[in-house]
């Protein structure tokens, strides 16, 4: 199974059998490597429903007839677009044919723009547990940090965790640290950073604050062999 990272919080999960993207913020994003346009997946996951997050979601959703797992006023927003959707929400999992999903806490905001200004209240926002072929991925989605990611990473035997770091909407590279110590991931990666001048952040200082071996700046494109 590869994992590769394309910035921001886009991460592509690549297995024997089906391509999973999670929060594809390709347009738009100066610092993902991936075009929206023929870009292939079966699944995509969204963690909450800000744009930098939903992205292109709709226009890969329609060009691949993928399944769309979301909170579930997200998916039904997105399902009265014609999407093909699966409501979920926090504590709450599911065995699909592509691997496991289990929605987590994240303490963040949820809300679609328009692009006549219009806001459309998403539901809560989310993290997401991952596991596919025996590895467990954490994505957190945005969030602040939360002393239950204590429990995450008791409850879980975590392979692989994205983590922000961007600070002013989300934990900072110090409460990301914590988190890090919390979920207890055998490696960590750090996203939602550099995309925008008031998320800058030092992504390889992060990784060298963890523990030997355990944190991972990845650059848009790399990937991971889990």
């Amino acid at each position: 199974m590869k994992v590769s990272f394309h910035g921001h919080s886009v991460v592509k999960v690549e297995t024997s059998n089906h391509t999973i993207l999670i929060d594809p913020f390709i347009s738009g994003n100066d610092h993902c490597d991936l075009q929206a346009e023929g870009l292939k997946a079966d699944v995509i996951l969204l963690t909450h429903g800000h744009n930098d997050h939903v992205g292109d979601t709709e226009k890969i959703a329609k060009d691949n007839d993928a399944l769309v797992v979301a909170p579930f006023e997200l998916a039904t927003y997105l399902g009265n677009k014609g999407l093909n959707t699966h409501p979920m929400h926090i504590g709450g999992g599911h065995n699909f044919e592509f691997g496991h999903v289990k929605l987590t806490q994240a303490f963040h905001g949820s809300a679609y723009t328009e692009d006549d200004g219009t806001i459309v209240y998403t539901g809560m926002p989310a993290g997401l547990l991952l596991t596919v072929e025996g590895k467990t991925i954490y994505h957190a989605g945005d969030t602040a940090l939360f002393s239950d990611m204590k429990l995450i990473g008791d409850l879980n035997e975590i392979n692989l965790a994205f983590l922000p770091i961007g600070d002013n909407f989300t934990m900072g590279p110090k409460d990301a640290k914590l988190a890090a110590e919390w979920i207890k991931a055998d490696r960590v990666v750090p996203m939602h950073y550099d995309t925008f001048p008031l998320i800058e952040q030092d992504g390889e200082a992060f990784a060298n604050s963890l523990q030997s071996g355990v944190g991972h700046a990845m650059k848009p494109g790399d990937e991971i062999d889990l």
